[in-house]
């Protein structure tokens, strides 16, 4: 995956987001199922973010942003902001 599908995919799963969570404005909340899906949604792009950070990072250094890899969740998760 090259930089600009990887953009495409988070501009993707951020509208994704924001459809479900503007579905559900003003309302109870929402379901377990939605809940969970929100939380699949900021996991992916947490993982596409890091991706993407990976391949300029390799890329500034002169290395080769496709031997970036995704991390998996436990570790994108645990990041400090």
């Amino acid at each position: 995956m090259d930089d600009a599908e990887i953009v495409e995919r988070i501009s993707s799963l951020a509208t994704e987001e924001h459809e479900l969570e503007r579905a559900h404005e003003g309302e109870a909340g929402l379901d377990d199922e939605e809940q969970a899906r929100l939380k699949d949604l900021e996991v992916a792009l947490d993982q596409c973010w890091d991706l993407l950070r990976q391949r300029r990072a390799r890329r500034d250094a002169g290395q080769d942003p496709d031997a970036a890899k995704v991390r998996p969740a436990s570790i994108v998760e645990n990041y400090q902001q």
